[in-house]
């Protein structure tokens, strides 16, 4: 992934607090996103199936016409010149594939958060 597909704790802190236009979708199960998660976060369950990750259904979500994503997540569906569409997991892995397939299906701008909830979880003091 290149350099510039890629944001920094401190880029998604200064996005949290300064952006009207920040999707953050965080692509961790149901069970990985009820320990915690990061503010204003939009979770699109991945999955796990005998430690590989599948994200398929990020490509399904994205592929969703508006309203039925408005349905299914209950906010807007990113279009596809969202200036600030970032990608998480747990430790970097999934966000960088879900980041892969939306960069693949047209989200020119999408990046992903590498550091990922591991990372956020220590610097805010969350376990």
């Amino acid at each position: 992934m290149a350099k510039e597909d890629v944001i920094s704790y401190s880029d998604l802190k200064a996005l949290l607090a300064n952006s009207q236009s920040l999707i953050l979708i965080d692509v961790r199960t149901k069970e990985e996103v009820e320990r915690g998660c990061i503010p204003k976060s939009i979770n699109i369950p991945g999955h796990l199936e005998h430690q590989t990750c599948n994200i398929d259904t990020v490509e399904a979500a994205l592929g969703l016409d508006p309203a039925e994503f408005q349905a299914k997540y209950g906010v807007t569906k990113p279009p596809m010149d969202a200036p600030e569409l970032v990608f998480h997991c747990q430790i970097g892995k999934r966000g960088a594939m879900a980041t892969e397939k939306a960069r693949k299906l047209g989200y020119l701008n999408a990046r992903n958060y590498a550091g990922a909830y591991q990372e956020w979880s220590e610097k805010e003091g969350r376990k």
